[in-house]
């Protein structure tokens, strides 16, 4: 086997593997012995069926076998050999294609993108400042007062019900004059306005007043889970024993303990630590953006194109769905890709690959305890699909690094942070929510 290099410009590589027909030959030889032993066939004991017969009857399908792991092993032996790494999959055609015939040369031709070598990059010259906000007074009582509404309570009110309040009635379903399973309960509390009863249900208690009585008339949807049921005229007979109106919760320590605190001060240290937990998160991305800016002016190399080409369109095409968001899927125009799309590519490549270069260096890794978390976080939000998700990630090797790939990132920026130069700002909310709108696209 002869690998004669044909194209080493910038990144660009070009290889010319040839395999001979006696090498070929050779393997496929090899292959059959191999397998021999436990070959059956009609006619023969096991194990005892001739090299010729071996060949006629499998030699076509250990032909395309051997050449495909000669040329594998040929691939391996030169990334090994040279230390390229392909930016992405290297473009590998066979010359001759379907002109080839058994008994000729087998040449094939290998191009890729070698990933470029990064330069160590100072990162004692980083200095970054960390915005600190503390949660206010004014914001802790906006949370209980929303925790308040909540937690709404219902208090015995004189007068007609009106949408909003809550009736607790007695009723009894009927069709066609029988009651039905599942028509009939007793002290019900029903919201009106809730929707949780029949269409045209509650609409028909406005306006009443405990004591009443009144047959309420509906119809059963079309589409009504019981078939029984689905599409029929039905009369509720129903008592209003109580008409209530909202009431917020008072702002004490029984609202706290509803919400599983000790009491109003324990709760009111919760939604401080909540707060200042989701300015945090926010004060990190303010961080990780110029960390990454100043990263951006360490160090210098050339791009693989081809890498810079595909994020370019994926910029272009996630913006374009932003800016038209009834559009779903790949049923549209083609999308131009513009020259700041291009720009933006280069920095997102260049510092994609210098921070997988900082993380490899440093030997940081996802552990599997992070990458479980990450995969029940995203979970969520598929409730009831669970354990579909879960399949669906085990199964999809592109998926797994879509998910690995921004926790690896994230452990790379702490690493950076840890080790540079690093002071506190404490600033208002308003200023973070400031610096956190300043952000671009990035």
């Amino acid at each position: 086997m002869q690998v004669t290099e044909t194209l080493n410009e910038g990144l660009k590589r070009g290889y010319q593997i040839t395999i001979t027909a006696a090498e070929l030959d050779e393997k496929v030889n090899t292959k059959l012995k191999e397998a021999q032993p436990e070959v059956e066939m009609k006619g023969f004991r096991k194990g005892k069926v001739p090299m010729a017969l071996l060949k006629k009857q499998f030699g076509q399908r250990v032909l395309g076998e051997a050449m495909q792991e000669t040329v594998d092993g040929a691939m391996n032996d030169h990334f090994e050999a040279s230390g390229d790494k392909p930016a992405m999959q290297p473009n590998v055609t066979m010359e001759g294609g379907e002109e080839w015939k058994e008994g000729d040369d087998v040449v094939v031709t290998m191009t890729y993108e070698a990933l470029p070598q990064i330069p160590e990059a100072d990162l004692s010259t980083v200095t970054l400042e960390k915005l600190v906000v503390k949660a206010g007074e004014d914001e802790i009582e906006d949370a209980l007062k929303n925790l308040a509404a909540t937690a709404q309570n219902f208090e015995d009110k004189d007068g007609e019900a009106a949408d909003g309040d809550q009736v607790v009635i007695d009723f009894l379903g009927k069709v066609d004059g029988e009651a039905f399973d599942g028509g009939a309960a007793e002290d019900y509390p029903l919201v009106l306005g809730s929707g949780s009863f029949i269409p045209g249900f509650e609409e028909q208690l406005v306006g009443l007043k405990a004591g009443d009585e009144k047959n309420v008339e509906v119809k059963f949807p079309e589409e009504y889970g019981a078939e029984n049921l689905a599409g029929k005229d039905a009369v509720f007979e129903c008592k209003v024993k109580a008409v209530k109106a909202p009431a917020d919760s008072a702002i004490d320590d029984e609202l706290a303990k509803k919400f599983g605190a000790e009491d109003l001060a324990s709760l009111k240290g919760q939604i401080a630590e909540r707060l200042e937990a989701e300015y945090a998160g926010a004060a990190r991305a303010v961080m990780k953006r110029g960390l990454l800016d100043q990263l951006d002016a360490v160090v210098s190399f050339d791009l693989p194109p081809s890498l810079v080409e595909a994020e370019a369109k994926q910029i272009a095409h996630q913006l374009w769905h932003e800016e038209n968001p009834d559009v779903h899927g790949h049923d549209h125009p083609e999308i131009e890709v513009s020259d700041e799309h291009n720009t933006l590519a280069e920095r997102r490549v260049r510092l994609g690959l210098l921070l997988a270069d900082i993380g490899q260096k440093q030997e940081i890794q996802v552990t599997d305890a992070e990458f479980t978390q990450a995969v029940m976080t995203q979970a969520r939000q598929y409730p009831g699909q669970e354990r579909q998700f879960f399949e669906f990630v085990q199964q999809n090797p592109q998926m797994r690094q879509q998910i690995q790939a921004p926790l690896f990132e994230d452990k790379v920026v702490d690493y950076i942070a840890e080790n540079a130069q690093l002071t506190e700002k404490e600033v208002s909310k308003e200023e973070l929510e400031k610096a956190v709108e300043s952000l671009d696209d990035e």
